[in-house]
C-alpha cells in the first residue's frame, strides 16, 4: 500500500467541507470555520504524506484512472497522477490553504456570512487540487473552469460594494480570453494526437519523440494557445489588469489567490505541458520575453502605488513574470522553486498586510505609519517576507530568484539584466511599502494593536518558511530540481550572478531607507522633477483606460446598436406579424357578425365588384 493510492482523497475532503457548509447554510455560524479547516489540515497531512513517499524515492510514479466515456471505439478517461511535480504542489496548495482558513477565524470573525466564506474557499481550494492531480488536460480544463468561478465569488464575497461586483466581473471577463486560447488548444491536440489522446503521459511520448512530433506550426500554435491560458490565469501582460482589482475581495483570498491557487495554475500548466513548449524555439522564446516584461512593468508600477494589497498584487505580478522568464528560458527547476518559495512569502505578505488592515481599518500606507510599535509580531514577520521578497540572503526568495538570474544569464543575456533591474525595483518598492507603514509616527487616526493569536500564528509559520525553504536549492546543492523534473538541471553557480543579485537588492532597501525612513533624500525627488512620470505609473500606463477606449466603449455601443435591432427590427417584425393576424382576425370577426343586413351588403359590394370588373374588361 502506498499513500499516492489515495491522493483522490486530498481534494475530497474540502469537497465535502463545501457540501457540508452549503447544506448547513447560516445554521453553521462559527462552526463554519472549524469544519473548513478541519478539512483543510486533513488534506494537508495526507499530502504531506504522499510528498514524504515521493522525496524517499522507494516508489515509483502512481496513475490510476477509469473509462469516463465510450463512444464507439475511443474510450476518455479520467484519473489522477502523482510525481515529485504534483505532490510538490499538493503541499503548496494544502498548507496555505490551512493557514488561510486558520488566519480567517480572526479576520472574518464578524462577517453575517462567514459559513458561506468558508464553503466558497473550500471549493477553491478543491477545485485547485483537482487542476493538480489531473492526468489529461480535459479534466484539468474542467478543475481550471471551476477555479475561474470560485475566483469570482470569492473576488465578489463583498457584492455590496460595487468595486468588489466590478472586480469580479473584470476577473471573470478577462480571464475568459485565456481560456478560450486553452480550449482552442486542447481541441488541436485531440484532432492531432494518435488517438486523440490528451493524457499527459501520451503528450509527454509524442512531443519527445522526433518521429511523433507534431507539425512544427501546428505545435507552436498549440504551445501559444496553451500559455494564452496561462497569461490569463497568471496575471502576466496584457490580461495582467484583473490581479490587481482581485484586491476588492476579503483579504485572506488575496493570499490564497496570490499565493497558491489561481496564480500559481498558469505557471504550473506551463510546466506540465513544458514538452510542447521545448518542441518550439518561438513558442520559448515568447514566454521569456513575455515574462521577462511582465516582471519590470509591474515592478515599475508598483513604486507609485499607495494601497498596501494593490502594492503587493503588483509584485506577484512581477514574480509570476520572473517564474515565466524562467520557464521560456528552458529551466523548470527555477521556475518551480521560485514557485514554491514565493507561495510562503506572498500568503506570508499578504496575511501581514490583512492584519495591518484589520487593526487600522486603512489600505493607504500614505494614512500609516509607526505601526510596528504596536504590532511587534506583525511587523518582524511581514520584515522576513519583505525581505524575501527582495532577494536577500540567506531568505527564501534570494535562492530562488538566483536560480532564475542563472538560468537567464546562461540562455538569454539581455533577460538577466532586465531580472536584475527588477529585482531593484523590488527591493526597493518594499523597501517604502515597509518603512511607510511600520516606522516613523503614525499618521492616521486609528492607534494599532496586534491581532489575536489564530491570526498571528500563521504568520510566525510562514515567517519561518520564508527564512528555511530556500535552502532546498542552492547553487552548491540543486537536488530539489532533480527531483520535481526528474533531470539533472544545469550547474547554476555564479559568481556573478550572486554579487549582481545582492548588490541591487541591497541597493534597493538601502535607497528605501534613506527615502522612507531616514529622510536623508527626499520624497518628492522624482515626483518634482518628473511628475509625467510617476503620474503615469500612479495610473498603471493607464492599460485600463485604453481597453476602455478600444475594447469596452466600442464593444459596449455595438451591444446597444445590437439591443436597438433586436428590438425594433427583429422584435418589430415579429409584433407586426402578431399585430397583422390579429387585425385580420378582427377584421373577419366583423364580417361575420350574424347581422343579416351586413351580409346582404356585402354581396351587393361584391356584385358591383364583379360586374365592374366584367364590364371593364373591354376598356382593358
Amino acid at each position: 500500500m502506498t499513500f499516492a493510492q489515495y491522493a483522490w482523497l486530498v481534494p475530497l475532503f474540502p469537497v465535502a467541507a463545501f457540501a457540508v457548509l452549503i447544506t448547513l447554510g447560516r445554521g453553521a455560524g462559527r462552526q463554519a470555520a472549524w469544519i473548513g479547516t478541519l478539512a483543510s489540515l486533513v488534506s494537508l497531512i495526507l499530502s504531506l504524506c504522499i510528498a514524504g513517499e515521493r522525496l524517499s524515492g522507494t516508489v515509483d510514479e502512481y496513475n490510476a484512472h477509469f473509462t469516463w466515456l465510450q463512444i464507439g471505439n475511443y474510450s476518455l478517461n479520467a484519473g489522477f497522477d502523482v510525481t515529485n511535480l504534483t505532490s510538490l504542489m499538493l503541499v503548496v496548495v494544502t498548507l496555505v490553504s490551512f493557514l488561510v482558513n486558520l488566519y480567517s477565524h480572526g479576520y472574518m470573525r464578524d462577517d453575517e456570512r462567514i459559513t458561506t466564506f468558508f464553503a466558497y474557499v473550500a471549493l477553491f481550494t478543491a477545485s485547485m487540487l483537482g487542476l493538480v492531480l489531473s492526468d489529461n488536460l480535459l479534466t484539468l480544463y474542467i478543475f481550471w473552469e471551476l477555479v475561474g468561478v470560485c475566483s469570482f465569488l470569492l473576488v465578489g464575497f463583498w457584492f455590496q460594494k460595487p468595486e468588489a461586483k466590478a472586480a469580479a466581473k473584470k476577473a471573470f471577463i478577462v480571464t475568459r480570453i485565456g481560456d478560450l486560447g486553452l480550449l482552442i488548444a486542447l481541441l488541436l491536440l485531440f484532432w492531432y494526437m494518435p488517438g486523440n489522446a490528451l493524457d499527459f503521459s501520451s503528450i509527454h511520448n509524442v512531443f519527445t519523440t522526433e518521429a511523433g512530433v507534431i507539425a512544427g506550426g501546428i505545435t507552436t500554435l498549440i504551445a501559444l494557445l496553451i500559455f494564452l491560458g496561462a497569461v490569463g490565469k497568471s496575471g502576466q501582460f496584457p490580461l495582467h489588469v484583473w490581479l490587481p482589482d482581485a484586491m476588492e475581495g476579503p483579504t485572506p483570498i488575496s493570499a490564497l489567490i496570490h499565493a497558491a491557487t489561481m496564480v500559481a495554475a498558469g505557471v504550473f500548466l506551463v510546466a506540465r505541458t513544458f514538452v510542447i513548449f521545448q518542441a518550439s524555439d518561438a513558442a520559448m522564446t515568447t514566454v521569456a520575453v513575455i515574462g521577462g516584461f511582465t516582471a519590470i512593468f509591474a515592478a515599475t508600477i508598483g513604486l507609485a502605488q499607495n494601497d498596501i494589497k494593490r502594492i503587493l498584487a503588483y509584485s506577484t505580478v512581477s514574480q509570476l513574470g520572473y517564474m515565466m522568464l524562467a520557464l521560456g528560458v528552458g529551466s523548470v527547476s527555477a521556475a518551480m522553486f521560485h514557485l514554491f518559495t514565493h507561495a510562503f512569502f506572498k500568503a506570508l505578505l499578504f496575511l501581514g498586510a490583512g492584519s495591518v488592515i484589520h487593526a487600522v481599518h486603512t489600505q493607504d500606507i500614505r494614512e500609516m505609519g509607526g505601526v510596528g510599535r504596536n504590532m511587534k509580531i506583525t511587523a518582524w514577520t511581514f520584515g522576513i517576507g519583505a525581505l524575501a521578497l527582495s532577494g536577500i540572503p540567506p531568505f527564501a526568495g534570494f535562492w530562488s530568484k538566483d536560480a532564475i538570474l542563472t538560468a537567464a544569464l546562461t540562455h538569454q543575456p539581455l533577460l538577466f539584466w532586465v531580472g536584475a533591474v527588477t529585482a531593484f525595483l523590488t527591493a526597493l518598492y518594499m523597501a517604502r511599502l515597509f518603512f511607510m507603514v511600520f516606522a516613523g509616527n503614525p499618521r492616521g487616526e486609528a492607534h494599532a494593536h496586534e491581532s489575536p493569536a489564530i491570526m498571528t500564528l500563521p504568520l510566525i509559520v510562514l515567517a519561518v518558511l520564508a527564512v528555511v525553504a530556500g535552502f532546498v536549492e542552492t547553487p552548491f546543492n540543486g537536488w530539489f530540481g532533480e527531483w520535481v523534473t526528474g533531470e539533472k538541471p544545469e550547474a547554476h553557480t555564479s559568481a556573478m550572478v550572486i554579487v549582481v543579485s545582492v548588490a541591487v537588492s541591497l541597493l534597493g532597501v538601502y535607497l528605501g531607507w534613506l527615502i522612507y525612513a531616514k529622510g536623508t533624500v527626499r520624497r518628492d525627488i522624482v515626483s518634482s522633477r518628473i511628475p509625467g512620470l510617476v503620474k503615469v505609473l500612479e495610473n498603471k500606463y493607464y492599460i485600463d483606460e485604453l481597453y476602455r477606449f478600444i475594447l469596452v466603449k466600442p464593444l459596449g455601443g455595438l451591444g446597444k446598436a445590437l439591443a436597438v435591432f433586436d428590438e425594433y427590427v427583429v422584435d418589430g417584425v415579429v409584433r407586426m406579424a402578431g399585430q397583422s393576424a390579429a387585425g385580420l382576425g378582427r377584421l373577419n370577426a366583423r364580417l361575420q357578425s350574424g347581422q343579416l343586413q351586413g351580409y346582404a351588403l356585402t354581396a351587393l359590394i361584391g356584385l358591383v365588384i364583379i360586374a365592374l370588373a366584367i364590364a371593364g374588361r373591354r376598356f382593358w
